[in-house]
């Protein structure tokens, strides 16, 4: 998928980038796989503001993706490549030979009228979901089950792909686009091949215009604010990052640079093998 530039006649343009549709083959969603999504606002149950900077959007609507695959041995035939508001990733729409239809991932290279399958039977072939200990080692992979059964959890946005590096003692080992290699049970299942729309990461909004049709609205810097409104608030003159004395830090005075809150007793720490900055995990 080419991404879409403008000439700079206007401010706007001078660094806006769209995604070229051209992979899209469906305008409209089925209708029985959608729900009517709700906005929060960034608020709990209470009403209490609890994520600062949402509100506003366009309307849209929540499709029913099928992470589990659970139509093991019967064939299904790609009907549409269909665009997704709520993830950055395409949407294929999958047609079984007994009239059901259902969402996946469409990985790159996925065409319309393709056959795919899943089960431990199916074949390792793009877009076919397989338990990881079927999988050949060395190939690509996305949606990845974290607990068997549950449905896919790991590599869902454009463009990521894990690979499977080796299997031992009913355990794959599988290295993530972050980085970090972990151990996953080799009885979930995973889809072959790579999430597509792969050039999403070049897409640049380039106005405020468009962060207010995703619902993300502005925000000041902590700098910027007075003391009685922030931490960071406050000084003569201007500071960057901080400077100074002061360590940047939430409205609420957590650390907000170097402050690691994951939990050190975490209980799938010991999955992981390597982390993701390339340190091994001392209780791997």
């Amino acid at each position: 998928m080419p991404v879409k530039t403008f000439r700079p006649l206007t401010p706007s343009t001078r660094y806006i980038t769209y995604a070229d549709y051209s992979d899209i083959t469906k305008a409209k969603p089925e209708k029985s796989l959608v729900e009517t999504r709700k906005r929060t606002g960034g608020r709990n149950v209470y009403g209490r503001v609890t994520a600062r900077g949402i509100g506003g959007g366009n309307k849209q609507k929540i499709r029913l993706v099928d992470f589990q695959r659970k139509k093991h041995g019967v064939e299904a035939t790609v009907a549409a490549i269909e665009y997704d508001p709520c993830r950055t990733a395409r949407l294929a729409l999958l047609e079984y030979k007994d009239g059901e239809k259902t969402y996946i991932i469409a990985p790159s290279g996925l065409q319309v009228g393709a056959k795919l399958m899943s089960g431990p039977a199916a074949p390792p072939e793009l877009g076919n979901c397989l338990p990881l200990r079927s999988v050949p080692v060395g190939l690509p992979i996305h949606n990845i089950e974290i607990i068997p059964g549950r449905g896919a959890q790991m590599v869902r946005t454009a463009g990521g792909a894990a690979t499977l590096m080796s299997r031992d003692e009913g355990y794959a080992v599988i290295k993530l686009p972050s980085g970090e290699i972990r151990r996953v049970n080799d009885n979930c299942y995973a889809t072959i091949g790579q999430v597509g729309n792969t050039e999403h990461e070049n897409v640049v909004l380039g106005k405020a215009g468009r962060s207010r049709h995703i619902g993300i609205r502005p925000i000041s810097r902590g700098v910027a604010r007075n003391p009685v409104d922030h931490p960071n608030g406050g000084g003569a003159g201007k500071s960057k990052s901080g400077g100074g004395w002061q360590q940047l830090t939430s409205p609420w005075g957590l650390l907000a640079k170097g402050y690691r809150t994951r939990n050190k007793k975490k209980y799938s720490n010991r999955f992981i093998l390597v982390r993701r900055d390339g340190r091994p995990m001392k209780n791997a």
